[in-house]
């Protein structure tokens, strides 16, 4: 899942990014307004994160620009100012929700998972692995892309779970027989491939992008394209 945070204080993106990322989000930070605003037209997120005292353009002039253009894009809007009329007009330029500073992180990510639920029907929470538009959700073994249902085999669910957990690193073939068949040594065998194959066709179908990679000669990894 893909958030992009504008933010130029560098002890908060720092705090944010790597909070988000620790929950398996993919963050963009953009450090002024006019990046953000280039960043937020030229890809697709799946929230904005928006300081308000931005240089370049302000965080509320950014937030009016983004949902004219992307009205369906949930966006956050942090401030230090808390007082009912800045709250007011931070919503009435579009925002989601907003978010006094300093706030704790658990709130910040209380407040994402609401409106991706709100938005998309997604509920997130540390029971979940999200990948690109990918989720599995380790507590009820379910699978979905997108808004798509994925119905899996025990093995090929197997197989799925431990590329997430180990999401963007190349697996051998022999770490995927041990860890998803326990079997401790290669037998000549191509069921590593054969799986991966039927993963792919219920994963990567056309039109969706690809999430499962060959690294050639070494194995398989999964990740956002």
């Amino acid at each position: 899942m893909n958030l992009l945070l504008v933010e130029d204080e560098p002890n908060v993106v720092s705090v944010i990014s790597r909070g988000l990322s620790e929950e398996g989000f993919n963050v963009s930070v953009a450090p002024d307004g006019l990046i953000g605003e280039k960043m937020a037209k030229e890809n697709q997120f799946d929230l904005i994160i928006l300081d308000i005292m931005l240089p370049g353009i302000n965080g509320l002039e950014l937030c009016k620009i983004i949902k004219k253009e992307k009205p369906t894009t949930p966006i956050i809007m942090l401030t230090a100012l808390g007082t009912t009329e800045n709250v007011v007009n931070g919503l009435d330029n579009g925002a989601d929700d907003y978010l006094i500073k300093p706030f704790k992180f658990a709130e910040l990510f209380a407040r994402i998972r609401m409106l991706l639920r709100r938005y998309n029907g997604i509920i997130l929470n540390d029971q979940v692995i999200s990948i690109a538009d990918l989720y599995i959700n380790l507590t009820a073994k379910t699978v979905k892309r997108g808004k798509r249902e994925i119905t899996l085999t025990a093995t090929e669910y197997r197989l799925l779970e431990f590329m997430a957990k180990n999401k963007a690193k190349i697996l051998s073939r022999i770490d995927i027989l041990e860890n998803v068949w326990d079997i401790d040594f290669n037998l000549g065998t191509n069921v590593v491939d054969v799986y991966v194959n039927y993963l792919r066709k219920k994963i990567d179908r056309p039109g969706s992008s690809k999430l499962i990679h060959t690294a050639i000669g070494l194995g398989y990894v999964l990740k956002d394209a």
